[in-house]
């Protein structure tokens, strides 16, 4: 784990890296004044390096902190977001701080500029998703000299905190339930997102403890774009039609998971008998139908928490220093569609 600097950067870092007068970095960096295009190349090549962001609040306000907690999502539609939200939220408006919410829609171009226009304000913390940045970001959250707490993951290395669940665990987990149970023609379907890095360890881990247990995912489908019931009953009929022997589908969230059961439903196929089934993240907004899916909880809400107290203690002069590593364990719910002997 890298610690952050005990100050931020400077434009005087920026000048001696790139060997220009601390004058001329503040005209490339504004944007203004007469430079040639050599020397803006070298200074915005020398603050992109350093991860040096410029403060839009100096000398406006003597602390050169103000009370926000960037929060940096990928996703606003995606239902697992919103409880992480909850969570930071219940937290911090018990103390001065207040969340500003930025979405990046996986992109690690826009997490740059959302992540770079976040630290320009100076806020008090920045809460982010992922262990996985591009270098800029990395480099920017490294010199921010702020609480940088990150979310969801724990499979990885953070640059300050991190506040998550092992998605390789999960994913091993729910195999391992899987194989219990008897299945041995198990298909996966899941997103080809290449940024959803979570969703990929889950897979990772879920086919090494299939393969420990001497088994092959039978078939598997993966899909771009977002998660939704229609598009799990389409891929699930799909999968079924290519491969009519599975008897487990394995979902990579429960969206499609549940469009799927209700797909198998309406063709009469007894789930879990001759076919079970299981997603991933536990959305209460399922819990209507007319079985419930077995999936695992995300601990979205809890993560929220804990990563709101880790920048609120750090914020707090009289709290002691919090754990910078917090791992949350989730549990598996069998439901209806994962038989239990």
């Amino acid at each position: 784990m890298t610690n952050t600097p005990t100050r931020p950067l400077t434009l005087r870092d920026v000048s001696e890296a790139s060997g220009v007068s601390e004058m001329t970095v503040s005209r490339v960096l504004r944007n203004r004044g007469d430079v040639s295009e050599a020397t803006r190349e070298r200074v915005l090549k020398a603050a992109r390096e350093l991860g040096y962001v410029p403060n839009k609040i100096a000398g406006a306000l003597a602390s050169q902190r103000v009370n926000l907690v960037g929060v940096v999502i990928p996703s606003l539609s995606n239902m697992v977001f919103p409880n992480v939200m909850t969570g930071i939220n219940e937290v911090l408006s018990a103390t001065d701080l207040q969340p500003v919410v930025g979405v990046t829609d996986y992109n690690p171009e826009t997490e740059e500029r959302v992540l770079y226009e976040m630290l320009s304000w100076r806020p008090s913390g920045v809460i982010i998703a992922g262990l996985e940045h591009s270098d800029a970001a990395r480099a920017m959250m490294v010199a921010a000299g702020i609480p940088m707490v990150e979310i969801m993951d724990v499979d990885g290395k953070c640059v300050d905190s991190m506040v998550g669940i092992s998605h390789r665990r999960a994913g091993r987990e729910m195999a391992q339930a899987i194989i219990k149970q008897g299945y041995q023609r198990i298909g996966f379907l899941g997103t080809k997102m290449p940024m959803d890095h979570r969703a990929r360890k889950r897979f990772e881990g879920f086919t090494e403890a299939l393969a420990k247990a001497g088994i092959e995912i039978a078939d598997q489908e993966f899909y771009s774009g977002g998660s939704a019931l229609l598009k799990g009953r389409e891929l699930t009929q799909q999968l079924l039609e290519r491969t009519p022997d599975l008897d487990f589908i394995y979902y990579s969230n429960d969206m499609i998971g549940a469009g799927g059961m209700l797909w198998l439903l309406e063709q009469g196929i007894d789930i879990p008998g001759q076919i079970g089934l299981a997603g991933f993240n536990g959305v209460e907004l399922l819990d209507g139908l007319p079985r419930q899916l077995a999936t695992m909880d995300a601990c979205r809400k809890d993560i929220g928490r804990k990563a709101a107290e880790i920048i609120a203690a750090r914020n707090d002069p009289d709290s002691p220093d919090p754990d910078r590593i917090v791992e949350l364990t989730p549990r598996i719910s069998f439901g209806d569609t994962l038989k239990r002997y």
